[in-house]
């Protein structure tokens, strides 16, 4: 018996076509190890994981080893990227197997199925190195910053290597709208009445005056003067001083890579990262697309011939020449740009966001390969006197058509740009006729233009994603776990689409931000070029996991030194943390069990212990507030009036005699 072993049971069905009758399959279902759940699971000086089997994972490999010993040869078949070398490694790991065959695909095709059969190979020790470099950076950062983000705030909260970083993007673009002053300034526009026969031509147009040249300063980059603005738009007649008449060509965007897509599926489809991923992976387990895991925006040079057929049959124009798109730096480019497997194929999926995502992918492939959208562009500039201060103003006018749909026949715009975000300036609409060099024309109507400065945008999903991505924040295959971890958390909230930190992200960021080298931008940047070193060969794992260790543990000892927790236990001044159990908060100290201290919650902070008050006295035998303990005498009970230490959770039990409404220590 032929075992193949792969990630997801998705691919089973699809697989069992391609490789027949003698192969078993059976299904990881992902990761079967990963770090202990309850600590960190990774120690200097050597940094070496300490595995262990997950829940799930326990029944996987039970079965999987039964069919092991009953295999004759056995492959591990999981993708391609560092996760799926690091599955095949600890499916090799924990089924003890020493005569294994790695195998890998691009696509579930028959095609690349069966090539990949006949070139095994072995697990990539570097790609292992690399995955594992990358899951014990964030394990560090989770685990060693965390307790201490938790004191400082007096919450039980989690830091991330990537996630707090994401979080920063969106507390900063937060603080940069309210803290924006709206600038009120003004411009002019001319409006002239359309003489030229042409039909196409026939809609009045405008020009727009060119304020550059009449600024103060750089640092004043608006004209604030309106009495001036209105002597403009009273202009009544202009001069051509240039005209020219051109073809402008606009390319097609790129085939998706992982974050366009996810970009394209939020704007376009509405869908989550997470959505836009869990159907992607169902399309590729079913053979409709090639790994939706990538960063190479270029297609496949085998496919060139399909996307040919595809557009002929859909009566499309393509390029003159195959088009290559420049790979984002950083980029792995191990794998082509996700598009279809199956380019005849219109329709694919069994739902309905599966249907619609495969046809997004589709038809932006096929686009990419298009002839070029070209515009006749008609541009114009124009001088006249501006009748108060007597001074020569500019105009300036662009007219654009459309005269060759090219791509635009297929795809209307770029899904991955939100049209509320989009910038128009007008061109489209703007019928410029015929002009020559000196031509008086005469203004029909003139207006003054009130403007005023905007302040930047909230991130939206789709453009979060993106600036992620360009910032070498997280790579394509992390984007959606970010995305999913920030708003789960709560640390960010979505609003008619957009994106807004709450406050505690706010705190967060502030406890963190300057303290700790992790928040800065270029720091994830340059721990993704060190593990793309470390699957290269070129670096060692150790080596990066210990600079970046060192580093935690002196900003961690350097905040220690310079803070103090937001709300110290009365009793050994350590953390107090607000903790949940059943479904009521209470206040535990983060010494437990050393220090058993524990308050209610009042109101989000910590209260006193129901009748007891602490006071400004201190036990003289281990530092613990004292309350004063009185009881006046009344039938049938005993008068007493002393001071009691609150230490009694930590063993001391000491009293202290009352006089004059003091302790005597």
């Amino acid at each position: 018996m032929k075992l193949v072993i792969i990630e997801s049971p998705g691919k089973i069905e699809e697989l069992k076509k391609i490789l027949g009758g003698e192969y078993k399959l059976a299904a990881s279902y992902g990761h079967i190890r990963d770090l202990p759940l309850n600590e960190m699971g990774v120690h200097p000086p050597d940094f070496i994981p300490q595995y262990v089997i997950t829940e799930s994972g326990e029944r996987t490999v039970a079965g999987l080893k039964k069919l092991c010993a009953q295999a004759d040869e056995i492959y591990l078949a999981t993708d391609q990227d560092k996760e799926g070398e690091a599955i095949s490694w600890h499916l090799q790991q924990a089924l003890e197997l020493t005569n294994y065959i790695r195998v890998s695909w691009k696509t579930v095709t028959a095609p690349d199925v069966q090539q990949a059969m006949l070139n095994p190979g072995r697990i990539d020790k570097h790609k292992v190195a690399a995955q594992e470099a990358r899951r014990t950076l964030d394990r560090l950062v989770g685990y060693m910053v965390s307790p201490l983000l938790s004191d400082l705030l007096g919450k039980t909260l989690s830091a991330g290597r990537v996630q707090s970083v994401a979080v920063r993007l969106v507390v900063e673009r937060e603080r940069q709208i309210k803290s924006f002053c709206r600038t009120n300034h003004f411009g002019a526009k001319l409006s002239f009445e359309n003489v030229d026969t042409s039909a196409a031509w026939q809609a009045d147009w405008h020009a727009d005056w060119v304020t550059k040249p009449y600024l103060k300063s750089a640092d004043e980059p608006y004209i604030l003067d309106e009495a001036f603005a209105n002597g403009v738009a009273a202009i009544n007649t202009v001069t051509v001083k240039s005209y020219t008449e051109t073809v402008t060509k606009r390319s097609p965007p790129a085939p998706f890579i992982t974050p366009t897509l996810q970009q394209a599926a939020s704007v376009a489809l509405k869908m989550s990262p997470t959505e836009t991923m869990t159907a992607a992976q169902a399309l590729f387990d079913k053979g409709h697309i090639t790994y939706h895991r990538t960063d190479n925006p270029n297609v496949a040079l085998s496919h060139l011939g399909d996307i040919f057929q595809a557009a002929l049959n859909l009566g499309l124009e393509m390029a003159d020449d195959p088009r290559v798109f420049k790979i984002p730096d950083g980029a792995e480019a191990g794998h082509p740009a996700c598009t279809p497997t199956h380019w005849e194929v219109e329709e694919a999926g069994k739902t309905d966001d599966e249907r619609a995502l495969y046809q997004l992918i589709r038809e932006r492939a096929i686009a990419s390969q298009l002839a070029d959208a070209a515009y006749a562009v008609r541009t114009a500039t124009m001088e006249a006197i501006e009748p108060v201060s007597g001074k020569v103003v500019t105009f300036s006018t662009t007219g654009r058509t459309l005269v060759n749909q090219g791509w635009l026949a297929l795809l209307n715009r770029d899904e991955t740009v939100d049209e509320e975000d989009e910038e128009d300036d007008g061109s489209n609409k703007n019928t410029v006729p015929t002009l020559t060099v000196g031509q008086v024309l005469t203004v029909s109507s003139g207006s003054v233009l009130a403007k005023a400065t905007r302040a930047p945008n909230r991130y939206k999903q789709a453009s979060l994603i993106d600036k992620l991505f360009k910032s070498g924040i997280g790579r394509p295959a992390t984007l959606a776990a970010i995305m999913e971890g920030i708003f789960e958390r709560k640390y960010v909230v979505e609003e008619k689409r957009q994106v807004i930190p709450t406050a505690i992200a706010e705190q967060i960021n502030d406890a963190l931000v300057g303290r700790f080298s992790f928040m800065e931008y270029g720091f994830t940047r340059e721990i993704e070029r060190d593990i793309d070193l470390i699957q290269k060969g070129e670096l060692r794992y150790r080596d990066v996991v210990t600079k970046v260790h060192e580093t935690l543990k002196q900003e961690i000892r350097t905040t220690k030194d310079n803070s103090s927790p937001k709300y110290p236990c009365p009793v050994c001044k350590e953390a107090l943390r607000r903790r949940e159990k059943d479904d009521h908060f209470f206040w535990g100290c983060s010494a437990f069990p050393i220090c058993k201290t524990t308050l209610p919650d009042a109101n989000g902070e910590p209260g006193q212990r129901k009748g007891i008050v602490l006071s400004e006295y201190v036990c003289n035998k281990c530092q613990s507030p004292l309350t004063h303990i009185k009881q006046t005498p009344a039938p049938g009970k005993s008068a007493f009036d002393f001071w009691a230490c609150t230490g009694a959770a930590n063993g001391c039990k000491a009293k202290y005699k009352n006089q004059d409404g003091k302790p005597v220590l």
